[in-house]
Parts: structure tokens; sequence; C-alpha cells
């Protein structure tokens, strides 16, 4: 099988920058994910991340989740459990409102970071999607402009620790799922692999690269692109020694008024048949209700589901909101 897309986005501002671009192209059309290097962000401010991230767990969390685990017991399983994962997390929130201030447990200088940290992992996404933009042949902007909605963008951050499992063939990190937004940028450990994606019927190991950035597009894009991108089924492998492993994802979603439908740019490139119902027309939140009800089951029954609710969008819905 071709090796899992690695892409320098440094040589975007050289003479590789169309053969750059198109390893993008196909990272996106083929794979779903592409992990980046050279993104921008500083490596000093990704290792400091890293380094408070894992204190935090060791300070507030580990005990809480063993104590959890026990009560629940699962560190005694004898047959597969498919209901729950293995992973200890919090959720910071930034856009459209953030509550990094209300978080509890956090050091203040451990909030301060955070902060720091998802301004550059905003627009770093915002750079992403123009960059998806320019291989759709969408205008610069599309893709941000239909995320916004009336009040921007929704944008949060879930920091996850998988630690050390006894029965990781019985329990995942982190069941089988596609993402349900827009782009997906995950600073993951280094040192301790786990996450793994759905290519051809074979999971494959999304590979620790220092201070990289993981990129995978969720099923927004999906509808946007009329399935040229696709959403990709992903899960986290529960590891048996180690310390764990660290994950940091930050979900660059649509707002939750925002209108979601296939650009008619791409409609316009397909065959009469294709143009037929492919994806539904839907508000971003109607779909994440459904969503979290049916998070790890296939996405496939979501888009139908949306289809049924298109005829009240295109009758209660305005103008697609932009800024």
């Amino acid at each position: 099988m071709e090796s899992f897309p690695i892409i320098n986005l440094e040589k975007l501002n050289g003479e590789e920058r169309g053969i750059t671009m198109e390893k993008i192209k196909d990272a996106c059309e083929n794979w779903g994910f592409f992990e980046c290097v050279n993104h921008g962000i500083p490596h000093e401010l990704l290792d400091r991340v890293e380094k408070m991230t894992k204190e935090h767990y060791k300070k507030c969390m580990e005990e809480r989740f063993k104590e959890s685990i026990k009560n629940r017991g699962l560190d005694s399983v004898r047959s597969e459990v498919n209901d729950v994962d293995w992973e200890s997390t919090f959720y910071l929130k930034h856009l459209p409102v953030s509550n990094i201030s209300d978080v509890p447990d956090l050091d203040d200088d451990y909030r301060t970071l955070m902060k720091e940290f998802a301004g550059k992992i905003e627009k770093l996404s915002e750079e992403l999607l123009d960059l998806l933009c320019e291989n759709l042949g969408l205008e610069k902007g599309y893709l941000k402009k239909m995320f916004y909605g009336s009040k921007r963008p929704t944008f949060g951050t879930k920091v996850s620790n998988y630690p050390p499992c006894p029965q990781p063939e019985l329990i995942k990190g982190l069941r089988a799922h596609t993402d349900a937004g827009g782009i997906i940028l995950l600073f993951q450990d280094d040192k301790v692999s786990g996450l793994q994606l759905l290519k051809d019927g074979e999971w494959v190991d999304v590979p620790p690269v220092k201070h990289s950035i993981v990129v995978n597009l969720g099923d927004q894009l999906e509808v946007i692109t009329n399935g040229k991108y696709k959403s990709v089924e992903h899960r986290v492998i529960a590891q048996t020694d180690g310390e764990g492993r660290m994950s940091i994802a930050s979900f660059y979603n649509p707002g939750s008024d925002s209108v979601i439908f296939p650009a008619p740019e791409l409609i316009g490139k397909e065959s009469e048949e294709d143009k037929k119902d492919k994806y539904p027309k839907f508000v971003f939140e109607d779909y994440m209700k459904l969503y979290y009800a049916v998070k790890f089951q296939a996405k496939e029954p979501r888009f139908e589901a949306m289809k049924a609710m298109e005829t009240t969008v295109a009758n209660n819905v305005g103008p697609l909101a932009t800024a």
C-alpha cells in the first residue's frame, strides 16, 4: 500500500508549489487525511503545549480516570466492550465564545498557552481551507464564508489522553467514526502511536511525526465538495504500556446556523445523473443533533436523514450568511 501522505507546507512558497498542491489534492481525494510539517506553528510552542498537557493529566485527571475505570468495572473486562472509549478528555471552546477561563483545574499559564495555541491552529485551519478552495476551483474564502453563519464558525479543542490499557484487544481508545464537522487539525503524541484510518478496507496507522499537525476532513466538507473529498472512518487503538498517548484535536466547524450544501460549481462539473440529490442541504446544528445520537454508526444514513429536512430548510432559511 502507498505510504501515508506527509506534506511539507514550506514548499508552497517555492518552485515546488504545484507539486505540493497536487499532493494535497491527492490526499484529500484518496485519503481524507494528511500530515503537515513546516506548517508555521513554532516548535517551541508545540513542545510547551505537549509538556503542560501531560503535566495537567498527571496532576488533575489521572487518578480521576483510574477511579472511573474501576467504578465501571472496565479494569477487569473479559469480553469486547463496544459502548465506551478508553480515554480521558476535556474540551475547550474558542469560537464563537471562549470558555477557557471557565474550565476548572487549569493553571493560569496553561490557559494562556492554550489560547495562544488555539490562535495558531485557527489561522492554519483557514489557510488550509483556502488551499482546498484553490484545488477545487472555488473562489478564495468560499469555505470560510460557508462556515461563518451569523455568529462565526464553531471552533473548539478536544484534549485527550489515552492511558495504558490492560485489555486493548477488548476496548478501543476511541471507537471508529467519521468526524461531523469541517476540517480537523490534530497535534498528537510523537512517541506513542494509536490513530488509524480505514483505507481500501484496511486499517492504516497514522505515523507519529514530531512537531507535525495531522489534518482530516469532516462530513461537512464531503457535502460541500459533493463527494469529491470524503470524510474517512478512523479510530484510536489502546496501548498496553508506556505513559499513554496525548491527542489534541481542534475542530474548525461551521457555525450552528450555517446552511451546508454542495458548492454549485462542483455540481456543474458532473453528469446529469450525478447531480440528482447526491448530498442534502441542511442547517449544521440540525446535523449535529443527529450526529450526537449516532456518532459511531455509518455516515450515509445521516446524509439520507438530512435529505428529509431539505424542504424545511428551503422554506425557512434566507440567503447564506457571509463574513
